[in-house]
């Protein structure tokens, strides 16, 4: 048998089982063939017996734990019983999980319904009988409580289809990419329309690292079921230990940066490596070290870029008033106008006029074809990849999903769990890709993204434009010791899987239909200025842990505080699990890669507090200051017990003091903004020439005097200023003047002035 037939093997035993759960009758040609010995092998490893059942899923979140940590309070949670589904209209609900294990009754209904609506061709289409475990098993446990029955199953399958020539064989193994410069690529790039040219660098990125896996599987004839994550620049795969395994590796690395270095001008690299490790450890904490040394590898290499290629790096240059004037690049005289229907457009290269033009066709698209052919009918875009003479390799967007195209290839459809849709005959292969895709349509063309310009004008207050950088906090520490004795295969592919779908599908939901999506219960209600809908939005980039994200800046801001409560709660509430982010404002005009390196900046800033924080308006505060969360582990032991003899304040934080302000009177007096803007200034620059001082003199505890009790004077006068069903609301003045407020001052201050500037 190959590598795919024993992968389908696995696929299908997978279905009688959901089948046997749902009490499904599956069609007369659907039967099992004589069991592989390296099926057999795989299943021994993940512990998939014959009686093994099927039940609710408890949340892998949970299982997360850094050895250093202290916090272990949250209760235990479960997975809703929902299938993946998405319709032309809307993305996927969030499924937010339980405090109680759910009820399957009715979900084994739903998936009794649609097994039993199989048709018996059905039964060697290895796309679509995966399809459905993603679909309807990515919600249900099997084998162990925390593990998906498509984790375990996937898993199985690989290790499976990695064995097939040596079911007996003692060692796999697993090979590790990643594609580095990606944001040297995106982000640093000049020129009119650029909102555009950045959604369709990121789309294209996105093909290239779905190339990468193509040319993998096919060197290696394994199938899609092989690859164990896929997302962000980053891949993995199980693979036979063999030197074909080794050659693979070297000549599809060899073959991308040459045509990297050729193309993106030594911007972008491939780090690729394999590490062979004892199969026993795919189902131990073992696989932690192996996951590791492998990374290790691929991080040596992207250290030494280029190093075989040193000499064809040290080719002339063309003149400063020959470079492109979107990426910079110095390398090609082929520049011509960006946008050919604009005479005073600036000249660009091959690759950006060709992003440009792209950025133009990607609202809505439905389906990708991979294929050897040129010219498809149909198609709204091509992307052609080029590697060296006669290996030509294109990609074709369509609009529909459906496509009557003989010898299709590869079909790539987005965010679609449709069953229809991988029965389609004319598809070779087909398989989902999640795309974090999200844009509102321009004001003058419904099939066109919405255009900067645009989302300033749209922006309440002043006419701004917001970009946002959030990632998940200590990422690499998650997936190296996060899991801790719980650690192995099937549960990193699972957290890899449930990452992914937040930010590539999720946040879609999230911004498209916020008061659907938005996470509220009792002990953890959803914090917001307003309750408006985050529509005016860019998603530039949302991948497999970070996003980038522009939009009217009201909307920005806002939709930050969402996502970090929505990733919050879809994560359980773990501790060891949050995120940081960054928020830039500017002008239409200011320079989008200066606007993007600002927000990274303030990004970086959040990570320095200690993470879990979000840097805005010239500040930096954990997200619960932001929300107005008076948690104790906000405020640190030592400013706690200097402010011991202060009762904490009702109200808290920033929001809470921006929302009172905002909604009882937006005509407030601008003199108090004014005041308070200015008593945190004052505050900061004493502040600031105490800490000067500080190398010389010591001037202990005068800094926190300042910082806590420079205000009241200032303050009592700002507060004069307030209208009168302000002032008379004796909960908001005493807060106000609370200690405990005084380093959020310039934070409200900055957020009222924008919001009512016009």
């Amino acid at each position: 048998m190959t590598s795919q037939e024993v992968a389908l093997q696995v696929i299908q035993q997978a279905i009688c089982v959901l089948a046997g759960w749902a009490e499904a009758t599956l069609p007369d040609g659907c039967q099992l063939s004589k069991e592989h010995p390296a099926v057999t092998k795989g299943k021994e490893l993940l512990s998939w017996h014959d009686n093994t059942q099927i039940s609710y899923l408890e949340l892998l979140f949970d299982a997360v734990k850094f050895p250093d940590s202290k916090h272990r309070d949250f209760k235990p949670r479960y997975c809703p019983a929902n299938a993946l589904e998405a319709s032309d209209d809307c993305y996927p609900s969030i499924p937010y999980p339980l405090t109680e294990p759910p009820d399957l009754e009715a979900y084994k209904t739903i998936v009794k319904q649609e097994l039993e609506n199989l048709r018996e061709q059905d039964w060697q289409n290895l796309s679509l009988l995966t399809l459905i475990l993603e679909k309807y098993g990515s919600c249900l446990s099997f084998c162990e409580g925390d593990i998906a029955l498509i984790d375990i199953v996937r898993s199985t399958a690989a290790v499976a289809s990695a064995l097939v020539n040596n079911p007996e064989a003692q060692a796999i193994s697993l090979i590790a990419g990643d594609l580095s410069g990606i944001q040297n690529f995106i982000y640093t790039i000049s020129s009119d329309g650029a909102l555009k040219s950045l959604r369709a660098r990121s789309f294209y990125l996105e093909l290239v690292a779905e190339e990468i896996v193509q040319q993998l599987l096919e060197e290696l004839n394994l199938p899609r079921t092989s690859v164990i994550y896929s997302g962000g620049g980053n891949l993995y795969l199980l693979a036979p230990v063999t030197e074909d395994t080794e050659k693979a590796v070297e000549t599809v690395k060899s073959t991308f940066n040459q045509w990297l270095k050729d193309e993106f001008q030594c911007k972008i690299f491939l780090g690729l490596a394999s590490e062979s490790f004892p199969v026993v450890n795919v189902s131990n904490k073992s696989f932690a070290g192996n996951w590791d040394n492998v990374i290790k590898k691929v991080n040596k290499q992207k250290s030494q870029k280029f190093v075989d290629q040193i000499d064809n790096l040290l080719t002339p240059k063309v003149s400063y008033e020959q470079r492109c004037r979107v990426c910079h690049r110095d390398d090609t005289e082929d520049l011509k106008q960006l946008n050919k229907h604009e005479d005073d457009s600036v000249i660009a290269c091959l690759t950006c006029r060709a992003m440009f033009e792209l950025g133009g066709k990607l609202l809505g698209v439905k389906a990708i074809i991979r294929s050897s052919l040129e010219q498809i009918e149909g198609k709204v875009y091509t992307i052609h990849f080029r590697f060296g003479r006669g290996n030509n390799i294109y990609y074709h967007i369509f609009p529909k999903w459906k496509q009557i195209i003989k010898d299709a290839g590869t079909a790539l459809l987005v965010n679609d769990w449709e069953i229809e849709h991988y029965q389609f005959c004319h598809f070779d292969k087909a398989t989902p890709l999640l795309l974090g895709n999200y844009a509102a349509k321009s004001i003058d063309d419904d099939n066109q993204t919405i255009r900067g310009e645009e989302l300033a004008e749209l922006a309440e207050g002043i006419k701004r434009i917001g970009y946002l950088r959030m990632d998940v906090d200590n990422l690499g520490k998650i997936f190296a010791k996060g899991l801790g004795n719980k650690h192995s295969l099937p549960r990193l592919a699972g957290l890899s899987r449930q990452m992914s779908y937040f930010f590539k599908v999720y946040l879609n939901s999230l911004a498209d239909n916020r008061n659907t999506n938005l996470f509220t219960e009792a002990q953890h209600n959803a914090e917001s200025l307003t309750e408006s809908s985050r529509e005016n939005l860019v998603f530039i980039y949302a991948g497999g842990d970070d996003l980038f994200v522009s939009g009217a800046w009201n909307e920005i801001v806002e939709f930050a505080f969402d996502v970090y409560q929505s990733f919050r709660a879809y994560t359980g509430y773990n501790r060891d699990i949050t995120l940081s982010g960054g928020i830039s404002i500017n002008d239409i005009k200011f320079p989008l890669y200066q606007s993007a390196d600002e927000s990274g900046e303030s990004e970086k800033v959040a990570k320095g507090n200690g993470r879990d924080s979000l840097g805005l308006f010239g500040e930096v505060f954990k997200w619960d200051e932001w929300l107005g969360r008076n948690e104790t582990e906000v405020i640190n032991a030592e400013i706690q017990n200097y402010l011991s003899i202060e009762q904490k304040p009702s109200l808290f934080g920033v929001l809470p003091f921006v929302k009172k302000l905002y909604t009882v009177d937006k005509n407030y007096s601008r003199s108090f903004v004014r005041n308070l803007l200015a008593t945190a200034q004052i505050q900061n620059q004493m502040i600031k020439e105490i800490e000067d001082k500080r190398k010389k003199l010591q001037y202990e505890g005068q800094d926190r005097d300042i910082r806590y009790y420079l205000h009241l004077p200032k303050i009592a006068y700002t507060l004069a200023r307030l209208p009168k069903k302000v002032l008379d609301d004796d909960e908001f003045r005493k807060s106000l003047k609370s200690p405990y407020n005084a380093p959020y001052f310039q934070a409200i201050a900055i957020w009222i002035e924008l919001l009512t500037r016009k």
